[in-house]
């Protein structure tokens, strides 16, 4: 008995709280009772406290000598080792101890599930609540709030409510278990279930700030921006103050709605009440500035925010490489190097995808080292970056070597091999790896479907590109905005402007991208009014235009000459709108002001610029100094062009041996040839291709390969006499050679798009319109000779060339003689 009263005393003095202060003699038997009924014991007590404080170290090699020399060991031992092997990743361990377990407790239950649910691993997580249930062994709420908040869409939808449904018998969906509430509502929205999620929100009768944050998190990621804001306001008249979760929730939502004037009022609420400090909100804050392209706000935040993590350089980083200032951004990256932060933590991806953007192998190889260091390379976004950077830098070879070794070749890998392809002009390889990508049982994304569409209208092939709009829609993913933008894009580069249009009609939900679509469209079929139009309807929807919006615009301005409102929308980008111009646009801008001969105006813009012309400028200006016979500026814009140590094509010394074989000055010509040979620059063969029952067929200028070569020659020779009837003067400036003019009217004859033409034309029956593709711009002789053969042969002809389409309708073009 003496043994026992030593027992009998410990246990009394651990719970002497609970009770009484005078505790009777038979009240010690029953303490006894209970001692020698649950094996209590005083030594098992202490291991159980060595074996947590050695867990607690990471000592578990140690911790599970300790518990195997236990001479007794209880239920609390056993949960303590379990708990310990999962905290360090030893499921397997953690496993074995609990099957062998034959009184497990809901602890123990609860433990094992937590695991399997942090690792994505449901099936087994259910599986285990199943099996604890049907041992009769009730969760608790611990249980619930355990299982549930890792919920994704890869759960069962009657999984969760099978689980909720538990939860209401056990009377644990009201205070106050709010907590198993709060889980509930976003379980639903993580498995797409919003309006159960809005039922149980509606059923909490005492709410809580995490409950608010719960649904307004789930708004936003389902793209329902405006709810997310509505329910932020009642969370405020609610008299909930709103945590570091609630800001981060909501400022995602208004970047999502492109409001920048709300964004601001949030931005001032945060620094109100405190919260600007907190570095998460702080970070949110600047990704907001980030996405609206405000660099400068953007670096002034970043440069006053009282605590800087790796989140915050990542943000101003990817701002800098978006505003294409590659030189800060880097900079930025070298600074980053030197803070301390874990290495795996640098913004890999973002510095790969500058080396893709510059195709610099030499910066893609550098990244990839530090990445190797870092161990990074192994992170699944980092291995798709340098998947997407080789790939950009035309190493193939490499690209798919990484695929390869990529621990999961996922959506995102796959549709990065395929991007890589299709930038680079590879569009047929490209579609050949998304099939191989279907045949790897893979679900194609938004981005996926954007890229196949792209690699589709490269080849202006409009039954390719319906037979992937079939497959989108089998998918799915018609709705999606970004599917949807594709198959705009997509018909408008094949030249059905009408299914690019119904397309975007039929679109459930538009949002900017959706529009900028819809303008690029009508710009790149020369319907400037109809883009502006399109402009002009997106502001008055409540949407904001973005840079991409302005861009559109402004191409469609200078597609249609229209000077003087393309100089209106480019000084409304900085006036109006709040954005910086970015290279592209003043590229533009300078398009459309020298395409007019306004050469002073458009070197006082070069002048204004906040970085040099590069070659896509001085190439509009070469090519404007052509059509405005301006030789003197044409050979200043030359010798800048030529200076450049690397250059695209041998477009501008082609452009500029015309210019001078017009003005008939063939030393010069010569002279600029042989630059061009002795630099190793060859000149792209010009070609043109046309789908005629299901087969492409490719022309190159005076091609005599074609097995209907005879007949097309005869064709060609027919309609240059009816054209020639209807007035047609051959414009012999265009042939860039020292040849007798004869030859030269015939050299003119057979150029690809001619080829083209004349093959469709006895290729398909009368009436039918002809799409034809070029990879570079059409001449203007071939432009006139068409005209009238749409006239003639009562045909619509299209011709999209490396700029625009021409669309050829009766003798008129769409581009009214203006390109």
């Amino acid at each position: 008995m003496k043994r026992y009263c030593v027992r009998s005393t410990t246990f009394t003095t651990l719970h002497q709280l609970r009770q009484t202060a005078t505790a009777t003699v038979p009240a010690r038997f029953r303490i006894d009772a209970r001692i020698i009924k649950t094996g209590f014991d005083t030594d098992t007590c202490r291991s159980n406290f060595i074996v947590e404080e050695l867990l607690r170290k990471g000592q578990v090699f140690a911790a599970r000598k300790l518990f195997d020399e236990m001479p007794q060991k209880n239920t609390v031992s056993t949960n303590t080792m379990i708990s310990g092997y999962v905290k360090s990743g030893d499921i397997s361990s953690a496993r074995e101890l609990f099957d062998a377990m034959v009184d497990r407790t809901v602890v123990t239950w609860t433990i094992l599930m937590g695991w399997y649910a942090r690792n994505n691993q449901f099936d087994e997580s259910f599986k285990l609540f199943r099996e604890m249930c049907r041992s009769c062994t009730l969760p608790d709420h611990v249980t619930f709030a355990t299982l549930l908040p890792g919920c994704n869409d890869e759960v069962p939808e009657n999984a969760v409510s099978q689980v909720h449904a538990f939860a209401v018998k056990l009377g644990f969906d009201r205070n106050p278990f709010l907590t198993v509430c709060n889980v509930l509502v976003k379980s639903y929205c993580e498995i797409g279930r919003r309006d159960s999620a809005c039922v149980v929100f509606e059923q909490i009768q005492e709410k809580d700030s995490v409950t608010f944050n719960t649904l307004i998190t789930g708004y936003e990621k389902d793209g329902l921006y405006m709810e997310a804001i509505h329910l932020f306001v009642e969370m405020q008249q609610s008299g909930h103050k709103p945590s570091d979760f609630t800001f981060s929730g909501v400022l995602k939502a208004v970047v999502g709605l492109h409001d920048f004037v709300l964004g601001q009022q949030l931005h001032c609420l945060a620094v109100t009440t405190g919260f600007s400090r907190d570095v998460s909100v702080g970070n949110q804050i600047l990704d907001f500035y980030s996405k609206h392209d405000r660099v400068l706000e953007t670096r002034n935040l970043f440069n006053e925010m009282p605590e800087l993590d790796f989140v915050s350089y990542n943000v101003v980083i990817s701002s800098y490489s978006q505003a294409e200032q590659y030189e800060e951004s880097l900079k930025l990256f070298r600074e980053m190097q030197c803070m301390g932060f874990d290495r795996r933590n640098l913004p890999f991806a973002t510095v790969l995808s500058i080396a893709a953007n510059f195709s610099s192998l030499q910066m893609g190889r550098q990244v990839h080292c530090q990445a190797i260091v870092a161990m990074a390379d192994s992170v699944p976004h980092v291995g798709n970056s340098l998947v997407d950077m080789y790939a950009k830098c035309e190493m193939f070879e490499e690209a798919e070597l990484i695929f390869k070794r990529l621990s999961q070749q996922s959506t995102v890998s796959w549709t990065a091999l395929i991007s890589g392809y299709v930038q680079k002009g590879l569009h047929e390889a490209g579609l050949k790896l998304f099939t191989k990508m279907r045949g790897a049982n893979l679900r194609a994304d938004q981005s996926t479907f954007a890229t196949v569409l792209r690699a589709s209208a490269s080849f202006a092939s409009l039954l390719l590109g319906k037979q992937l709009h079939a497959f989108i829609i089998r998918s799915g993913n018609s709705e999606n905005v970004f599917s949807g933008c594709g198959l705009v894009d997509m018909y408008a580069k094949s030249g059905s402007i009408k299914d690019a249009v119904q397309v975007f009609e039929e679109m459930p939900d538009r949002n900017a991208v959706c529009w900028n679509a819809l303008i690029s469209a009508y710009a790149d079929n020369g319907d400037g009014e109809a883009a502006i139009g399109a402009f002009t309807n997106m502001i008055h929807s409540g949407l904001q235009p973005d840079p991409v919006s302005v861009l559109g615009v402004l191409t469609a301005c200078s597609h249609c000459g229209f000077v003087e409102q393309g100089t209106e929308y480019f000084q409304a980008m900085s006036r109006i709108y709040g954005m910086t111009p970015k290279r592209k646009h003043y590229a533009c801008m300078l398009d459309l002001l020298v395409r007019n001969g306004r050469f002073a105006e458009a070197e006082k813009l070069m002048g204004e610029m906040p970085f040099e012309p590069d070659e896509i400028m001085w190439s509009s200006v070469l090519n404007a100094c052509r059509i405005h016979k301006n030789q003197g500026l044409a050979e200043r814009a030359a010798d800048q062009l030529f200076g450049m140590e690397k250059l695209r094509d041998a477009a501008a010394y082609k452009s500029m041996s015309n210019i001078y074989a017009a003005a008939g000055e063939w030393e010069s010509v010569s002279h600029v040839m042989k630059a061009m040979r002795e630099r190793g620059i060859k000149k792209v063969p010009a070609y043109s291709w046309v789908e005629v029952n299901l087969k492409i067929h490719v022309f190159s200028s005076n091609d005599k390969t074609h097995p209907k070569g005879d007949e097309i020659v005869r064709k060609i020779n027919e309609l240059t006499a009816e054209i020639e009837r209807e007035g047609y003067k051959p414009d012999t400036s265009w042939v860039a050679q020292d040849i007798d003019e004869q030859m030269k009217i015939e050299s003119l004859k057979f150029h690809s798009e001619r080829l083209a033409v004349a093959f469709a034309l006895i290729s398909t029956p009368e009436g039918c319109p002809i799409v034809v593709m070029k990879n570079l711009r059409a001449c203007r002789d071939c432009h006139a000779a068409i005209k009238l053969i749409s006239k003639i042969v009562k045909r619509e002809i299209t011709i999209r060339d490396s700029r625009r389409f021409h669309h050829f309708r009766d003798g008129i073009c769409s581009c009214g003689d203006y390109w």
